[in-house]
């Protein structure tokens, strides 16, 4: 008898992150300098190799073993130790190898600086375990610093954040959520009492990623100021000369749905010095410029997701077989994957032309239309694709079937990590919310219509015409919205912030799309599938 051959399905494979991902190489080449694209290339290429790599047994194993808190010591001192596994500080020191932070601010690449280190941050995201997040707030932090911080500041703590040795690299904490509530931080308890010249912070903080940073930024109520307390934003290094940490107590870390790598914790502080970072009482203010980086690196990793996601499922279509067919041969099946390669394309325009202003602005190049764009923009791209990704990254995990639902394929980490992409750094409603109030400070809307329109200016294939009609009713629809909820009551105007928001990015990633379809480094097909859900939604 001859033995019997059993069935074994292949899982899907990745290649070379960045040689492998078309949408991208054609924006670049569209888009940036010759010169530019010759220059970091190599390094972007050597980033896509490890990413499909080495990083991803590193996060297995970051994700297979969870940080762990490790209040007293065998002779009951109390220290408060978070555990992190190999994978996880194997992939910190991919980072800063890769210089994932520190590319923004050697500005090699002048204007174009900050969209490569966003591309890094693209390729590094999807295998890092969500260590992309301590990256996010020492970006956030370094960038305060560098337009805030007096000369001491910037001379201890900027060589640190922006290293490229692993040796010499901190990162740092955001801490801003209290049992108050997260976004709303009016309710700050946490209050900075001035000792001896000295502040020392007193409060609770219930959540607080990245717990195993050197640095922390954190809101207080500045005592010193006034009997109200107004906010200030303050600087604080968690452990003290001998490794101790300053004052600092460790409750519990987070049991959390996804971002199980990443150490979050609830702490509370207790004397803990500080040194104030900004202008007195200016806090709220302060604190805006870490979060235009931070939501940048949301909706960056966002796309990243839908990018993997769509890498496994591309491959994996070619290599299962049902039905007599493959995967990648049955119509349904390449239907929903060229929906979903529509929806990445899209949002990736989007962050690529975010990260171009962002660059701009960071050195002095930007146009005042640019800045405007800039500030509406940054709320907009994080709501969009913080949302759009859940829902790629579901589909995805159907593409695959029952095994789509197994821990062990390494594809449910894909769903759960995504999740977080829609509350971190303002909820969905909270960034309509900010979006409207971009609006209320000046001609945001009119500037918006105006780049739409210059975009469409010079479309002459035939069927882009159609979709130039579609954008441009969006664009008066838009006006005609917001002309008319600003003649009624507030309340109006915030049911309806949501679904506005969402109008706005799906226009103007229309006219991305378009434009560069014109251009001809994309194809009309993708722009004419965004183009089939309606434009404005109210």
């Amino acid at each position: 008898m001859g033995e019997d051959r059993e069935f074994f399905q292949d899982g899907p494979e990745l290649d070379n992150q960045y040689r492998d991902d078309s949408a991208l190489l054609a924006w670049l080449k569209a888009r940036l300098p010759v010169e530019v694209l010759k220059d970091i290339a190599p390094g972007l290429e050597r980033l896509g190799e490890r990413a499909a790599g080495e990083m991803l047994g590193m996060a297995a194993d970051a994700e297979a073993h969870p940080p762990r808190h490790v209040p007293y010591d065998p002779w009951g001192r109390r220290i408060d130790h978070i555990e992190t596994t190999w994978g996880w500080q194997a992939l910190r020191r991919v980072a800063v190898e890769e210089a994932i932070v520190a590319t923004a601010y050697e500005r090699r690449q002048g204007p174009w600086s900050r969209l490569h280190q966003l591309i890094r941050l693209y390729l590094y995201n999807p295998s890092s375990a969500i260590a992309s997040c301590p990256l996010a707030m020492t970006d956030g932090a370094a960038r305060v610093l560098e337009l805030h911080g007096n000369s001491a500041q910037k001379h201890r703590y900027l060589p640190h954040l922006l290293s490229r040795d692993p040796e010499q690299f901190w990162s740092s904490g955001q801490w801003m959520t209290e049992r108050s509530g997260g976004s709303d931080v009016s309710g700050t308890s946490t209050v900075a009492l001035l000792e001896n010249s000295e502040y020392r912070l007193h409060g609770t903080k219930w959540f607080t990623s990245a717990t195993d940073s050197q640095l922390a930024l954190t809101l207080a109520r500045d005592e010193a100021l006034d009997a109200e307390g107004r906010l200030s934003l303050f600087l604080l290094e968690l452990r003290d000369a001998h490794g101790q940490l300053n004052n600092i107590f460790v409750h519990r870390l987070k049991d959390k749905l996804g971002t199980r790598a990443l150490p979050t914790a609830e702490l509370t502080l207790k004397g803990t010095p500080a040194q104030r970072l900004g202008p007195a009482g200016h806090g709220v203010r302060s604190i805006a410029t870490v979060l235009n980086i931070t939501r940048t690196y949301n909706a960056v990793c966002a796309v990243s997701y839908m990018r993997r996601g769509l890498a496994l499922a591309e491959d994996y279509a070619r290599k299962r077989r049902v039905f007599g067919k493959l995967l990648a041969d049955q119509p349904l099946h390449r239907e929903t994957l060229a929906e979903l390669h529509a929806e990445f394309v899209g949002a990736l325009h989007l962050v690529l032309h975010l990260g171009v202003l962002m660059g701009r602005e960071e050195t002095g190049a930007a146009s005042e239309t640019e800045k405007t764009l800039l500030r509406l923009l940054t709320p907009i791209a994080k709501l969009y694709t913080g949302k759009q990704c859940i829902a790629i990254a579901s589909e995805v995990l159907e593409c695959f079937g029952g095994q789509g639902y197994i821990e062990d394929t390494g594809l449910p980490v894909l769903l759960r990590d995504c999740q977080v992409l829609s509350i971190w750094e303002g909820t969905t409603n909270v960034l309509s919310l900010d979006t409207l109030r971009v609006l209320e400070q000046g001609d945001a809307l009119e500037t918006f219509a105006n780049d739409v329109a210059r975009h469409l200016d010079r479309l002459q294939r035939p069927e882009l015409a159609v979709l130039r009609v579609s954008i441009q009713r969006a664009v008066r629809d838009l006006q005609a919205w917001y002309q008319r909820i600003g003649e009624g009551a507030p309340a109006v105007r915030e049911t309806g912030a949501r679904r506005f928001a969402f109008s706005l990015a799906r226009t103007y990633v229309a006219a991305l799309l378009v434009g560069a379809a014109q251009h001809g480094f994309l194809s009309s097909e993708i722009a004419q599938r965004w183009c089939r859900t309606p434009l404005f939604s109210l």
